[in-house]
């Protein structure tokens, strides 16, 4: 829910509509302050739009990769343990309401995936969400960072007694970089755990880590003091398939091109850059979200290195938004691989510019077929 009109289009960021000169001005990402409810952080805990369609069976392993199938078979063989069941009340758990749960099992109750950037895992965890035979509402789907602002717009407890009630809870990009935020969520699982909770959960491999064993499992293991006995680690191998036979990202485009398309192009933005990114510290993270509600195409003019690292880290959650949504990025200016320094490259943060990098490029490609159509 935007603070401003939104550009008629629907909500999905698939851009399928019409491009042409009768097409509505541009919003402007920097009008939007949306304020987000509790219940919606809550209910939209859900595979984002990008995975609504994704299950086990459209996961095309590389054969080169061997570990990547069997990831599909413990998986579903996981999903199967979980059991059905539904609730008495109507087949659906309310939000928050505290339900009897059953003495949790012995043995692993989760499954940690340890991978590099790109080899699926956040595939394969929103079709674990899927195959798990529970009511939409009785299983919860979000990213480490949405876990985290879940917490602090419910408080601990509360998000304890809502989270209780589900069979699954799937955390996709658990953040090993920030101490407090993993020691709240280690408590937070702990919790849920003892509640019968089943967990999954990804982070990702440095790509100059690749090939040295276990070291985001390891590192995940150590962090979340006292759950590892809950986890069984699964190694995912391979190169990221965002560009795997792909061509390198495209250049930007100029000024005019990114104008002109973000004016022809249905539900799209347009916004200079360095004032969106003074936008984002005036928004709590926790609802770029809902800023993106009914944008298709996000275009961007004047590219250029951000300036400080609370700056880059707010980006990381906005390219985090944008890719979930499927919502292309034209810009003009300087290439994504050239956003983050190379110290901010080298840093504690790192896992995040990089994934960052990834997303970008992905949906920079993804934006040339609106100025095909454009000029055309």
């Amino acid at each position: 829910m935007s603070s401003s009109t939104a550009s008629p289009a629907d909500a999905s960021g698939s851009v399928n509509g019409p491009i042409g000169e009768s097409a509505a001005a541009p919003v402007a990402l920097t009008s939007r302050a949306p304020h987000v409810p509790a219940d919606r952080l809550v209910a939209e805990m859900v595979p984002p739009p990008r995975f609504d369609s994704v299950r086990f069976d459209t996961y095309i392993p590389d054969p080169n990769q061997p570990s990547q199938a069997e990831a599909v078979t413990v998986l579903a063989g996981f999903a199967a343990g979980l059991g059905g069941g539904t609730d008495q009340g109507g087949g659906r758990k309310r939000w928050f309401r505290r339900e009897a749960k059953p003495a949790a099992p012995s043995g692993p109750r989760g499954v940690y995936l340890d991978g590099g950037y790109g080899v699926g895992k956040t595939h394969l965890l929103a079709s674990l969400w899927h195959a798990a035979p529970a009511e939409p509402a009785q299983k919860a789907f979000g990213t480490f960072v949405e876990l985290t602002n879940l917490v602090g717009a419910l408080g601990f407890q509360q998000t304890v007694q809502t989270l209780s009630g589900h069979k699954l809870l799937c955390i996709d990009e658990f953040e090993l970089d920030d101490p407090g935020d993993t020691v709240l969520v280690s408590s937070l699982l702990r919790k849920l755990v003892e509640a019968g909770v089943a967990l999954a959960a990804t982070s990702n491999t440095l790509p100059g880590k690749l090939g040295e064993g276990r070291f985001a499992a390891a590192d995940f293991l150590r962090e979340i003091q006292g759950l590892s006995a809950h986890f069984r680690p699964l190694r995912i191998d391979g190169e990221d398939y965002r560009h795997r036979g792909l061509p390198q990202a495209p250049d930007p485009y100029d000024d005019e091109t990114v104008k002109r398309v973000a004016y022809a192009a249905e539900g799209a933005s347009l916004d200079d850059f360095p004032s969106l990114l003074a936008h984002l510290s005036k928004v709590h993270p926790s609802r770029y979200g809902a800023m993106c509600d009914s944008i298709r195409a996000v275009c961007l003019t004047g590219v250029e290195p951000v300036p400080d690292q609370s700056t880059a880290l707010r980006l990381v959650v906005l390219a985090d938004r944008l890719y979930d949504r499927e919502v292309p990025v034209l810009a003009s200016g300087r290439p994504f691989d050239e956003l983050f320094s190379e110290e901010m490259l080298q840093g504690g943060y790192r896992k995040k510019y990089f994934r960052a990098i990834s997303r970008l490029t992905a949906l920079a490609r993804d934006a040339g077929p609106l100025v095909e159509r454009c000029d055309g």
